[in-house]
């Protein structure tokens, strides 16, 4: 099992951007896909981008798609969410998620472990 620990959230005006950061512990962090997903207040987790195990294949929500950027650096064991053009309909917790495979997978069932979450809050 595999632990993943994210940051970079926090409060930003519309139109912003922020970075997050997932570091995952263990030596095999290369061999599987990674994904993030956000919760908002009262509503479902939702998928919102995925990157396959070498970095080669990504996959993002309508939603977010030309405004984030998912990426990995396997050789530190971390993966990146850039967010540009924050709207304040991203506003949730962003969670970091591996998944059992080295495809990439949309599903919440596909992944086997999860961070903590972090607050990112968009104001208009």
């Amino acid at each position: 099992q595999v632990q993943l620990v994210e940051s970079g959230g926090g409060l930003v005006q519309a139109g912003g951007s922020l970075r997050l950061s997932c570091a995952a512990s263990g030596r095999t962090f290369s061999s599987y896909a990674m994904g993030w997903f956000r919760q908002a207040p009262g509503k479902e987790r939702e998928f919102v981008a995925a990157i396959s195990s070498g970095g080669s294949s990504t996959h993002y929500a309508d939603s977010v798609k030309g405004r984030f950027t998912i990426s990995r650096d396997n050789a530190k064991n971390t993966q990146y969410l850039q967010m540009d053009s924050l709207k304040p309909e991203d506003t949730a917790v962003y969670y970091c998620a591996a998944a059992v495979t080295s495809f990439i997978v949309t599903t919440r069932s596909a992944y086997k472990s999860w961070g903590q979450g972090t607050q990112v809050t968009v104001s208009s």
